[in-house]
């Protein structure tokens, strides 16, 4: 049982899986006991449902947050630069790491005025230190 703020006991319950990664009981309580459920029952078949549904769900989650981060750029947290001036950035100096190596004045050609470089710079050394 779990207490919540409300004075509310909430039941937990979990599931088992055996040795070949399938879901062999069902444990409640707590302590946790081993309930008895026929693994061909309506009732235990519902829940490895549920488990393969939240299985799916945390999968998905994980994917799109790797995407996310994999596609993510240390040039996204500065303010003033949005998508197009990313990939302008990139384009231009190859790598975050050249940005981070560049003067104010290696911005001019792409039209990136003297407070943003400054501020883009400042933004790339400061995460180093």
């Amino acid at each position: 049982m779990l207490e919540n703020e409300l004075g509310l006991f909430i039941p937990v319950c979990g599931l088992v899986k055996d040795a070949k990664h399938k879901t062999a009981q069902l444990m409640i309580g707590d302590p946790p006991e081993p309930v008895s459920l026929p693994r061909d029952s309506q009732e235990f078949y519902l829940l490895q449902r549920i488990q393969d549904e939240v299985h799916r769900f945390a999968i998905s989650f994980h994917r799109e947050q790797r995407g996310k981060s994999m596609v993510s750029s240390k040039l996204d947290a500065i303010p003033g630069i949005g998508e197009k001036r990313r990939k302008l950035l990139l384009k231009h100096f190859g790598s975050v790491k050249k940005i981070k190596e560049a003067s104010v004045e290696d911005f001019k050609p792409l039209s990136i005025g003297e407070k943003l470089a400054t501020d883009i710079l400042k933004a790339l050394r400061e995460e180093e230190s």
